[in-house]
């Protein structure tokens, strides 16, 4: 059975900050903090290391940058995280692709949105 998700937390940048992520399976997402841009989400059997085993401070590599845009942060400080505590692998594996889906359809709604309110007159 799916939990609910945890509030919005600051990512941990190494200053004595925690992370608070379940030990167990779940679902994990990583936001920036002022665009709101996912930069990471899935599900794991092991949320709290699979959070702070990304990382985001690297530099991208030599071809990353010419055919690439460029990441919008750099700093992890910059960034946020909510987390959802599953009974197991395979309900994660479940909601992930269930949240995913749900995801897939708004931004489908919205694109038909904007194209119906089209004038083409």
């Amino acid at each position: 059975m799916m939990q609910t998700w945890s509030g919005w937390k600051r990512f941990p940048d190494g200053k004595g900050r925690q992370l608070d992520a379940p030990s167990g399976p779940g679902v994990y997402e990583v936001r920036h903090t002022m665009t709101g841009r996912v930069m990471a989400f899935g599900h794991s059997s092991h949320v709290a290391k699979t959070i702070a085993a990304l990382n985001f401070n690297s530099e991208p590599r030599f071809l990353a940058r010419l055919f690439q845009r460029r990441p919008l942060t750099s700093r992890a400080a910059d960034l946020e995280y909510r987390t959802c505590a599953a009974a197991s692998r395979a309900d994660a594996r479940t909601a992930a692709r269930r949240l995913l889906g749900l995801r897939q359809n708004v931004w489908r709604r919205r694109l038909d949105l904007g194209f119906a309110s089209r004038n083409f007159g």
